[in-house]
């Protein structure tokens, strides 16, 4: 094993604990305290962005229809794929959530070009990448409330800690709920259904 495989692994899990530390942190002091008018801001705000598709994303794109907006990067070890994953598997058991808008933001905009997300997202279908100026992403963090922080490497490298949930909007590009990281696939389903505005049982 090289020298730099222990570091990696070592990284890897830090950021695996840091950010399910994160998503409990919004699970239960976050997002109860949350009220409704709060909650009706999330994804407001004077960004604009870029997605692999080659259009515009602003506020106003999530009145497109409904959609899954999920923080992520590239150089991610293990949540970013993973989430990915999970988000196949969900179009797979549920073919009704391919009418949601799908969107991998990056925290991460220094490395991550639209050309280097379009190839990262390829193999998930219907997942668009979404990029810009480090200053345009900082402005959707905070209009999303998002956590992300730049974390310094050994080698003089960085990786980056962010929040691993799955946020979901409506039709009207209202906040719906969230998913959060390897959610139980049944309780993801359902939070999708709602977000579709599907009656569930």
């Amino acid at each position: 094993m090289s020298p730099k495989k222990p570091r990696l692994l070592f990284w890897g899990l830090v950021t695996v604990i840091t950010v399910n530390l994160a998503a409990l942190a919004w699970t239960k002091f976050v997002n109860p305290g949350m009220d409704a008018s709060v909650l009706d801001t999330l994804g407001r705000g004077e960004y604009s962005l870029s997605t692999t598709s080659g259009t515009t994303f602003t506020e106003a794109t999530l009145e497109d229809g409904p959609s899954m907006v999920f923080f992520g990067f590239t150089h991610c070890p293990d949540v970013c794929p993973t989430t990915l994953g999970d988000i196949r598997a969900w179009k797979e058991q549920y073919p009704a959530s391919k009418d949601m808008n799908v969107y991998f933001v990056t925290v991460d905009p220094e490395r991550d070009t639209v050309s280097v997300l379009g190839e990262y997202v390829s193999w998930v279908d219907g997942v668009q990448g979404v990029t810009g100026s480090p200053e345009e992403v900082d402005k959707a963090i905070e209009a999303f409330r998002i956590f992300a922080a730049r974390v310094p490497l050994e080698d003089g490298d960085y990786t980056m800690d962010h929040s691993a949930s799955v946020l979901l909007f409506d039709a009207r590009g209202r906040y719906s709920d969230r998913i959060g990281y390897q959610e139980d696939p049944a309780s993801a389903v359902a939070k999708i259904k709602t977000a579709l505005g599907v009656a569930t049982q």
